[in-house]
């Protein structure tokens, strides 16, 4: 073990190693909020941070492209959509030789 400024014991050396694999954080939630997430968690068998990080993985998955189709709206909104009556003639020709 070594002491000192710059210097880390073998404690020091563990705590730091485990601390730094995941982030810890503070919120503050409403307590009916919590109560339910706690109550949620022991009922589903997950821990507090297990509940926690999966409900904002699963947020983020949820809105993570939000504002893609907005964008793309707005862009093409003003665009003509119609098919060109060539591949629409195309795309039913092709279409009556399949089998169905």
């Amino acid at each position: 073990m070594k002491h000192g400024p710059g210097k880390e014991t073998a404690l020091d050396y563990r705590y730091n190693f485990c601390y730094t694999r995941s982030m810890k954080t503070a919120i503050s939630i409403p307590d009916p909020l919590f109560e339910a997430a706690e109550q949620y968690a022991q009922d589903k068998g997950l821990s507090r941070s297990e509940l926690y990080a999966k409900a904002i993985q699963h947020y983020l998955d949820t809105f993570r492209y939000q504002g893609i189709t907005e964008a793309l709206n707005s862009i093409y909104g003003t665009e003509e959509s119609r098919l060109d009556t060539g591949y629409s003639a195309a795309q039913t020709q092709i279409l009556s030789k399949e089998e169905w």
